[in-house]
C-alpha cells in the first residue's frame, strides 16, 4: 500500500509536548503541576447556570441560530464594556470574537505569515504559539527575557536585523515565565512599533488574575500615550482562565485592514463561534458578577503561588531559582545543578512521574537555544497540602542518585 502523502508544513511541527505528557498521568495518585488550566473549583457555575437561561428565555432564536462570524452582537458590546473597565478604549465592531484566543492567533499566522516569514516571540514562550506560526513556515525566533519580562534592547536588534511580519508578546503574567513586563518597557515597546513599523500582538489571558497590586496597563490601553502605536498593535483576550475554558471565547482587537482578512479566513473554518456560548457569556458579563468571581480567583491563586514559592525554598534551596510570580498560573524556574544535582529538566520530568509528581520541562518553550535546565510548575489546580506533598516529591526525583 503506497504511503499517505501529508502537506509539507506539517513537517515543520510537532506534537504538543505537553499535550503527550498527560498521557503518562493516569498514575494512580499523581499531583500534577504540569497543566495550564484554570480550577474548575473557580468556575461560577450557578452564575453560568442562570446566564444561560437568560440567554434562552430573552432570545433563544439567537442563541441558536447561525451568527455573524464578527461575533453576536450583544457580546462584542458587553466585551467592549470590559476592556473599558481597564483602561482600553474599543468600539464593539473594532473587535471580532473568536473560538478562544488561540484561534485569534492561529487567524493572524493565517493572515500575516508567508512561508519564510520571521516572527519574533519572546523566549520562552506559549508552545503553542511556536507549533502554529511555524504550520503556516514561519522562522519564528526567541528574544530574551527577565523578570520584567522581554529585555527590549535586545528585541530591537532582532528587528532591524530580521524585520518580523509581527512580534508576539505575552507582557502580564507569560506563560511559562510568569514575568511581567514592567511599564518603561511596554511603553518603549509601542515606540519601538512605531519607529519601525512592526506589528506587535499582545496576548492577554491572565492579566486579570493579578495576587496583590494590579499589573500596569495593557499594551492596547497604553497606546493612547504613544501617537500611532495603535496602528500597529493586535491584542488577544480571553475568557478561558477567568470564567471558563469550556465556552472558547476569546476575542481579537486589531486595525480594521488585518481585522478584515481575519474575519474573511474565521467564515473558512468555523463560520462562527457558539451563538449560544457567546449569549451565555454576554448574559453572564451583564449580570455583574464577574468582579466577585474575579476576586475569589485571585485569593485562591495567590495562596497556592505563595504555599508554592515557600515550599520551594525550603525544600530545594540553591537546587533550584525561580521569581514569585506576582499573578497568573504558574512558577518558571531552573536548575542550578548545585552540590551535583541533576539539571536537566527532562530527565528529572521522568523521574518525577515516578515518585508519583509531574510538571513540565521548560525546553519546548523556546524557538531557538532551548534552556534544558528550566520547567513550569502550575499551581492553579492544586491545593496548599498538595503542593507541599508535590514539592516534597520533587525533592526526592531530584535527590535521587545525587552523590552525598
Amino acid at each position: 500500500q503506497p504511503a499517505m502523502q501529508f502537506a509539507q508544513r506539517l513537517d515543520h511541527v510537532e506534537t504538543s509536548a505537553i499535550r503527550e505528557l498527560f498521557k503518562l498521568l493516569g498514575k494512580p495518585g499523581i499531583i500534577s503541576f504540569a497543566g495550564g488550566f484554570p480550577d474548575s473549583a473557580m468556575f461560577d457555575v450557578e452564575g453560568l447556570r442562570e446566564a444561560a437561561q437568560r440567554a434562552l428565555a430573552d432570545e433563544p432564536g439567537a442563541a441558536l441560530q447561525y451568527g455573524a462570524t464578527e461575533g453576536y452582537n450583544p457580546l462584542r458590546e458587553q466585551l467592549a464594556a470590559f476592556m473599558a473597565a481597564k483602561g482600553a478604549t474599543v468600539a464593539p465592531d473594532g473587535l471580532i470574537v473568536t473560538t478562544g484566543s488561540q484561534q485569534a492567533l492561529d487567524l493572524i499566522g493565517k493572515t500575516l505569515v508567508d512561508p519564510g516569514s520571521t516572527v519574533l516571540v519572546e523566549a520562552p514562550t506559549f508552545l503553542a504559539t511556536i507549533q502554529c506560526f511555524r504550520l503556516y513556515g514561519a522562522q519564528v525566533i526567541g528574544a530574551p527575557i527577565d523578570a520584567q519580562g522581554v529585555q527590549v534592547e535586545r528585541l530591537e536588534e532582532l528587528v532591524v536585523r530580521h524585520r518580523p511580519r509581527f512580534v508576539y508578546l505575552i507582557p502580564t503574567f507569560g506563560n511559562p515565565s510568569g514575568a511581567t513586563l514592567s511599564l518603561q518597557r511596554r511603553l518603549r515597546i509601542l515606540e519601538l512599533a512605531v519607529r519601525t513599523r512592526t506589528v506587535i500582538v499582545e496576548d492577554d489571558p491572565y492579566g486579570d488574575l493579578y495576587f496583590g497590586e494590579a499589573p500596569p496597563p495593557s499594551l492596547l490601553a497604553l497606546s493612547d500615550q504613544v501617537p500611532g502605536s495603535r496602528d500597529w498593535l493586535v491584542h488577544c483576550g480571553s475568557l478561558s482562565k477567568v470564567l471558563s475554558p469550556g465556552l472558547r471565547l476569546g476575542w481579537m482587537i486589531a486595525p480594521a485592514a488585518l481585522l478584515a482578512k481575519a474575519t474573511m479566513c474565521k467564515q473558512f473554518s468555523d463560520a462562527h463561534t457558539s451563538t449560544f456560548a457567546q449569549a451565555t457569556a454576554a448574559q453572564y458579563l451583564r449580570s455583574g458578577r464577574m468582579p466577585a468571581a474575579l476576586q475569589r480567583a485571585r485569593q485562591v491563586y495567590a495562596e497556592r503561588a505563595r504555599a508554592m514559592g515557600e515550599s520551594l525554598r525550603q525544600k530545594l534551596g540553591e537546587a533550584l531559582t525561580f521569581t514569585q510570580p506576582g499573578g497568573g498560573l504558574f512558577v518558571w524556574a531552573r536548575l542550578s545543578g548545585a552540590d551535583g544535582a541533576l539539571a536537566d529538566a527532562g530527565e528529572l520530568a521522568r523521574r518525577a512521574i515516578e515518585h508519583g509528581v509531574a510538571f513540565v520541562p521548560g525546553a519546548p518553550f523556546f524557538a531557538t537555544e532551548p534552556d534544558r535546565a528550566s520547567l513550569r510548575l502550575s499551581f492553579a489546580t492544586v491545593g496548599v497540602e498538595q503542593i507541599r506533598e508535590g514539592v516534597a516529591r520533587l525533592k526526592a526525583a531530584l535527590m535521587q542518585g545525587t552523590p552525598s
